[in-house]
Parts: C-alpha cells; structure tokens; sequence
C-alpha cells in the first residue's frame, strides 16, 4: 500500500468516539494499537490500522460502503482484488460507515512508473500484466448498462450513454470554474461531446463490471522472479455496469506521462484479453476516449488549484485542437 502514512499521536487519523472499539467488534477480538493515514478515495478517508493480532485497511465515511463491497466481491471474481471483512454502517452517535478490508502487500503502480528504475521491455511486460488483469473485470456481466443502487448490485434503468453524454457535459462546463476554462472553451468541448456522442450507441448496450476509475495509483504490483505479479485492483466506488473500453481509456487518460513501454504493453494485452461479448471493435479504443468525455467533464468542476482537475483541463483543450485521440 502507499507509503505516506502519519501516525495517530502524531496528528494523524483521528478516529471517532466508539470507531476503534467497532472495529475490533466485528473482526472478533484484539485492540486498534495505532492508524496511518493512506491514499483516499474521492469522498473517504483510508487508513491502515494496526491491531494487536493483525494489520487491516480501514475505509471511513463514502458513499454506500455495502454497495463498494458488493461491487469488489463481484470484481474478487475475476480479479485480485483484497477481500472485505466487514462493513459498519453510520450510527447515531457519530461513528461513519466503514469498511474493513484485508491488508494487501504491494508497490502502487504509479510508483514504479514514476521511479525510473525500469526500461522500456520491462515496462512493457509490466504494462500487459496489467492490462491482462484489468480486461478480467469485464467478465462480470449484468442484464443491463447503469449505475448499483444497491448491496444486491440491482442496476439502475438510466438512458444511452449517446444521449446522457451531451447533457452531462453542459451541466459540468457549467459548474466549471472561469480560472480552469474559458467561456469559448467550454463551448468547443460541448460542441466536440454532442459532435462524438452519437458513436456511442455501438456500446449502449454493452453490460459488464466497469471499476471506472482505473489509474495506477490504484494498482498494486510486484515484480516477482516469474515477471510482473498484480496484487490487488483496489478502490470500487464508482464501479458501474457498462463498457469495459471506459477503463482502457482511463488508464490512458494522462498516458503522456508515463515512461516509454507501458502503454503499448498495456493496450496490446487489454485488447487480447478481453472477454467474448464485447469483442474488440477496429475502433474499440476511440470508443473507450468518447467514454472518457464523461469523466474528463467532470473532473474540471473541481475547486482551483485541483491538481488532477487541470492536468484534466489541459486534456480538454488538446482534444479541442487535435480531435478525440484513437480514431481509425
């Protein structure tokens, strides 16, 4: 797991009244001894927590931790993905939602592509291990594209992502800061989503487990004597049923930053290794970058000074002078 931790004493987390003594509850015995602050989600706080028999990660407060659960349960089938001991509703009394899930050792990914200690053959290897592994969570069919609403993984009824695309944009340019984009950039993107959003209906229809937010900093590796090992795919909630292309092109998503071999390893792979159903079309990976407008949409409405939100922008704007990257 990351290794920017802070200890408890020393300003740390600082779990609630009652969160320490829950915990240990549902794990059957021993005593929290001491937390560290890890890599949060985007509405959680994440800690590993050491107890007197064991150490555990610990996810506090998000969204619906049963429905993120469920969602990694689903994934554990087809992917290393670490298991969920418990999961603590909110109570009255203060103590947030939480989810206790086992410890997995490993290197986040984004470390070994940012530390320089590999050539371009190896990053290659490491790039279609990956890939390898992240086209596995599409296996996980359901009857139809949407969003969980619940522990049972029920799918909500929502309309075709052709449609829903244009919409979507135009509330988040709306909600986008003046400082992150301009009036006139704002309005070319919404041009070049309703412009692309019709190419979608070739995969409205498609159904399969999507993590949607498939970045290395949420990849665990080893390099073992064998070759690349991934370890766990960590951080579901925003899992969803709909096109496994999506998580290709997150991954892609700020790929220019990457060392050389990665991503051809990565692509290569995910296209081979996709399940039967969706088959890989010529222009699958196009198709995945139109899908990603959504989440690039998004991620621009975010507060100024939000790192990804403007590595976020300056996509936006490429895409407006370049075109939408992958076309045939």
């Amino acid at each position: 797991m990351p290794a920017a931790h802070a200890g408890r004493g020393e300003g740390g987390v600082r779990m609630r009244p009652g969160e320490e003594r829950r915990i240990a509850e549902a794990l059957g015995g021993g005593a929290v001894t001491g937390a560290r602050v890890l890599a949060g989600g985007f509405s959680h706080q994440t800690c590993l927590v050491t107890m007197t028999d064991r150490q555990v990660v610990v996810r506090l407060g998000g969204r619906d931790p049963a429905i993120e659960a469920a969602v990694m349960a689903a994934g554990r089938r087809h992917a290393p993905v670490p298991e969920v001991l418990a999961v603590l509703p909110e109570t009255d009394d203060g103590a947030r939602a939480a989810m206790v899930l086992e410890y997995v050792a490993g290197t986040p990914l984004s470390g070994i592509l940012e530390g320089g200690a590999y050539g371009p053959a190896e990053l290659r290897a490491l790039g279609a291990e990956v890939g390898r592994v992240s086209a596995g969570i599409g296996a996980e069919r359901f009857a139809h594209p949407g969003f969980f609403t619940d522990a049972r993984l029920t799918v909500s009824r929502e309309q075709p992502w052709s449609r829903q695309l244009p919409a979507v944009a135009e509330a988040c340019m709306a909600a986008t800061p003046d400082a992150r984009l301009d009036v006139a950039t704002r309005a070319a993107w919404l041009a070049l989503c309703a412009a692309h959003a019709p190419r979608l209906t070739a995969v409205d229809r498609h159904a399969r487990l999507v993590h949607s937010d498939l970045n290395p900093k949420n990849i665990l590796v080893t390099r073992a004597p064998g070759g690349w090992r991934v370890d766990a795919i960590l951080d579901w909630e925003f899992g969803y049923a709909g096109c496994p292309y999506a998580d290709a092109a997150n991954m892609m998503r700020f790929g220019a930053d990457y060392p050389q071999g990665y991503l051809d390893g990565f692509v290569e792979s995910f296209a081979a290794n996709l399940p039967a159903g969706p088959v890989p079309r010529r222009d699958w990976l196009h198709l995945g970058r139109i899908l990603d407008m959504f989440a690039l949409s998004d991620l621009v409405t975010r507060p100024v000074g939000h790192p990804i939100a403007d590595q976020a922008a300056v996509q936006i704007r490429s895409w407006i002078t370049h075109g939408v990257p992958d076309a045939p």
